[in-house]
This record gives structure tokens, sequence and C-alpha cells, in this order.
């Protein structure tokens, strides 16, 4: 099986380089040692999934206003909180579990994205991927994480690629918008006469009513990437570091 790995590696070593072994992939920025597999925590998965995403989109050269990596987006106003979102084109939920975490609340979170992403890739430690297929629809990627040798350099192995999510609901879409965002795209529209008064979910309501599918979808990625007021602090695009 063809595997695609990104090493991370402590602060203290060199930033990552380019290697190949055995028609792999990976970054990595220490010499070839005996392996000892380790528990995978959340903290290394993220960085090293961020920086595959990052890594990603630089070698697209995707430096737009309308591309974004983005870290704990809130899906249903925080009855979910997706562990990455990337916003290019499509949004792609990416879920983290290590092999620290459990997934009691996979099932939850996975019927929550499905009404919202238009893909979803589980990254998962190697002691949950049984368990992990079993939870999660098939058109979801998989990607297995692994820690090994002494610096717990984590390496990513897809299992499945992600696929075009044909469940989603508009106006669970409409709602990774904030109220003022959703109210200012009506009064573009001149569309929002009866509502500037009203709760949010009457906004989303006539949004969803006055686009189509795709115009609701570009509108709701764009917003996402203009947005600079955030209230969650771990936001990222692709200018940071």
């Amino acid at each position: 099986m063809h595997s695609i790995c990104f090493s991370f590696v402590r602060r203290s070593a060199k930033i990552f380089s380019y290697g190949h072994v055995a028609g792999e992939c990976c970054f990595s920025s220490s010499p070839m040692k005996k392996k000892i597999h380790l528990p995978t925590n959340d903290r290394a998965i993220r960085l090293v999934v961020r920086a595959k995403l990052q890594e990603d989109l630089d070698r697209e050269n995707l430096h737009c206003p309308h591309v974004k990596i983005i870290e704990e987006l809130g899906v249903t106003h925080g009855a979910a909180r997706v562990d990455l979102a990337v916003v290019n084109g499509v949004i792609h939920g990416y879920e983290l579990k290590s092999d620290l975490d459990t997934l009691d609340r996979l099932p939850g979170q996975a019927k929550i994205y499905n009404l919202v992403f238009d893909r979803v890739t589980l990254v998962v430690g190697k002691s949950h991927l049984s368990r992990a297929i079993e939870l999660v629809p098939d058109w979801w990627g998989i990607t297995v994480a692994k820690a090994s040798g002494y610096n717990q350099e984590v390496s990513l192995y897809e299992i499945r690629e992600a696929q075009e999510n044909r469940t989603q609901d508009d106006k669970s879409i409409a709602a990774l918008l904030w109220r003022e965002e959703a109210l200012g795209i009506l009064e573009e529209l001149g569309e929002a006469k009866g509502v500037r008064s009203k709760s949010r979910q009457a906004v989303y309501e006539r949004l969803v009513t006055v686009l189509d599918k795709t115009t609701l979808r570009e509108k709701v990625r764009k917003q996402l990437c203009v947005r600079t007021d955030w209230r969650s602090d771990r936001q990222y695009s692709l200018s940071d570091g």
C-alpha cells in the first residue's frame, strides 16, 4: 500500500526536510533508528497534520484570500468543533483522535459533521483504527497516525481518501456564519427586510430560501476566509508561520 508520511520532530531539531524511504514521501530530520512504537497524543498529531495541510497548499501555490486553515471550527453554534478545517474551494474537516483519546464522542460528532462539510477525514491512532472504520461513513477519509522513536515522530498513513459528501444540510451550512454575517449577505442581496430583528434561525432560513445550493456554499466559504474577528484564538491563515 502506498502511503504518505510526515514526521513531527522536536523544536530543537532542524526544520522538516524531504527524504524517501521505500516509496514513501516523508518529512524527517533524524537518522534511521530502530523504531519504538508509542501511543500518539493530540498535540503531536495536530502539528503534523497541520504541517501536511500547509505543505499541500504551498505545493499547489494556493496563496489567495479564499484559502484558509482553521483550527477548532465551531459547527452548529458550538455543538461540535472540528479539530482542523481547510477552506479551499470546498470545506474539508479533519477530526483527530489520538491513541490517548476515546471514540465515545465520534458518532455524535460524525452526525453533525455530515450536515456541513464537503469532505471529512478522520486521523486516528493505530489502536483505534478497527473501531473507527465501523463508526464513520464510507465516504470519510481515514488516515492512521503512528508515533515511533525517542522523539515520538508521528507518521501519517492514508488508508482511504475522503469522498464527496452527499448528505449536507443547507441550513446547517448557513449556520457556519455568524448572524451578522448572514444578515450582511441578505442586505447585499436586498433580501433582509422582515428578518433584521428576527432570530439567527430566521436569518438562516431566509438565506437558504433566496440562495441556491452552489451560491450558498460559495458565500459561506468566502466569509470564513475573510473573517478576521475570530472568537477562537486557534485560527490560522496561510500567511501564519
